[in-house]
């Protein structure tokens, strides 16, 4: 999957246009970075498309935790979109995210997101759920 592809599915999941999309994209994968530690986004970044992967590239060091509505709210800042859209954009991102990567490499990165991250990082992979 290149870049346009992997825009062009964000877009058509969350109704967003190209531009809102690339923005949306970019702050949830600068975002999720932020949460997850480095070798786990290096491998993320290795399967994503060329242009995408400056921005999986967080800080050296240990991840940052914060909750979900902490990362929209990041996410709306960075992108420059209402709440609502950052959240619908955020489950787009992870959704695609899911279909573009290899299965254990994104497994591998959710696996780190605290259990309130289901809701976006599982919504089509319910088999990424935490156990009950």
């Amino acid at each position: 999957m290149d870049q346009d592809q992997f825009i062009g599915a964000v877009g058509r999941r969350c109704g967003m246009s190209t531009e809102q999309a690339t923005a949306v994209t970019r702050a949830t994968l600068t975002t999720l970075v932020e949460l997850i530690d480095g070798g786990e986004a290096r491998d993320l970044a290795d399967r994503l498309p060329e242009p995408l992967r400056a921005y999986t590239f967080g800080p050296a060091g240990a991840a940052e935790p914060f909750g979900l509505d902490v990362f929209v709210e990041r996410v709306s800042g960075r992108a420059d979109v209402d709440a609502d859209a950052a959240r619908d954009g955020v489950s787009a991102v992870f959704d695609v995210l899911r279909e573009a990567v290899d299965p254990d490499v994104y497994g591998a990165a959710v696996a780190q997101l605290p259990a309130e991250y289901a809701e976006v990082a599982a919504r089509s992979a319910p088999d990424l759920r935490p156990p009950a």
